[in-house]
């Protein structure tokens, strides 16, 4: 016996990629260089929203980094349930190793809110210079933070269609298979 499962999928029910920007604070001197205008404009509203004011020219710190977050959100997502989030560097940051990311909204391509992300980034990647010898395995600047990004709102996947049927999409449709 074959599983519907096996042979065909549900109409309306796919994965939905969302995507965010957000700050990588914490870095030991890797992150981005006060030439990044947007990661200085990006502490400063973060500085902001704890009630202080730095103009985004006196900051001076490699120890930030402006990224962008990606997740997928699978079907039947609800509110609670934990996704992977992944991050890449935007920036001229040399590596996201010891970071941590501040808490980053993701976006779906409706322009809501789907998802929220943050915690620490773990990086499969290195990077060691001494006296201009140069060793590299990876990209430092990309990571991923398992379990990182929480579900804030369903999908609310659409599967029944307006005349009460459900539609199955079969894999590899033919004939004798839809039979």
């Amino acid at each position: 016996a074959t599983r519907i499962k096996e042979i065909a999928r549900i109409e309306g029910a796919r994965d939905n990629d969302i995507v965010g920007y957000g700050i990588v604070v914490g870095l030991a001197g890797t992150g981005d260089s006060t030439r990044s205008k947007a990661t200085m404009q990006s502490v400063t509203n973060a500085l902001l929203q704890f009630g202080v004011k730095v103009p985004p020219e006196d900051i001076n710190s490699r120890n930030v980094a402006a990224v962008i977050v990606t997740a997928s959100l699978p079907p039947f997502s609800q509110p609670g349930d934990k996704l992977d989030a992944n991050v890449s560097s935007m920036g001229d940051a040399r590596s996201l190793v010891g970071g941590h990311l501040l808490m980053a909204p993701l976006k779906a391509a409706n322009d809501r809110v789907y998802a929220l992300a943050q915690g620490q980034i773990s990086v499969g990647g290195f990077k060691f210079d001494y006296n201009g010898n140069v060793v590299q395995k990876n990209h430092p600047t990309v990571g991923m933070i398992p379990g990182g990004a929480s579900v804030e709102r369903s999908t609310a996947d659409q599967l029944v269609s307006a005349e009460g049927t459900v539609n199955i999409l079969l894999d590899d449709p033919d004939f004798t298979t839809a039979s």
